[in-house]
């Protein structure tokens, strides 16, 4: 439900405005990428072609910070990157702290992030200033995955509404779900 899982265009548009210094970088990519949040911590440099405007999803961290296969065989796809993101990407590359594993999103000391850690530190916080918060000032969306819901939204909405109007194989195809009911049914 938009505004209750998902959030709507007007609170993308807040978190947008709201997120700065390192945390817009990686809210702009999880907004307008649609990557799960082992995607995101998993997310390697060499993975993004800042030239090309893409993001090739290849691999990612999970929760015993173990990088490893993706969730299936479809996960592994190429998503193209906007302006917006692509300027941010490109602007954190300089500032990113540097890491062993080459990643986009590490800690502050190059290794992978922790998933809680990014709630706490970037996604609750960001909202909170955006104005983004449930009845008890609290961030409105718990999750990452809320943001991967907006973006399938996103692809799927029609232009007249601010949608990018993508055909549902593409939109299958973006999300790497193995299954068009997935993509449908979610």
């Amino acid at each position: 439900n938009v505004g209750v899982d998902i959030p709507t265009p007007d609170e993308i548009r807040r978190i947008v405005h709201a997120a700065i210094g390192k945390s817009r970088p990686f809210l702009l990519t999880a907004i307008f990428t649609g990557l799960r949040a082992s995607e995101l911590r998993g997310l390697r440099w060499i993975d993004v072609d800042l030239k090309k405007g893409e993001l090739h999803v290849r691999q990612r961290a999970d929760r015993y910070y173990q990088i490893g296969k993706l969730k299936s065989e479809s996960a592994e796809r190429t998503i193209p990157l906007g302006p917006l993101v692509l300027n941010a990407l490109k602007e954190w590359k300089l500032a990113c702290p540097k890491s062993n594993l080459g990643l986009v999103f590490p800690n502050g000391s190059g290794k992978i992030e922790d998933h809680a850690n990014l709630m706490k530190r970037v996604l609750w916080p960001v909202q909170i200033a955006a104005g983004v918060v449930d009845a008890k000032g609290n961030a409105k969306y718990t999750g990452l995955h809320s943001l991967r819901h907006f973006y399938a939204s996103w692809c799927m909405n029609r232009l007249a509404d601010g949608g990018l109007e993508l055909p549902l194989k593409t939109v299958q195809a973006r999300l790497g779900h193995a299954s068009i009911m997935m993509t449908a049914d979610t």
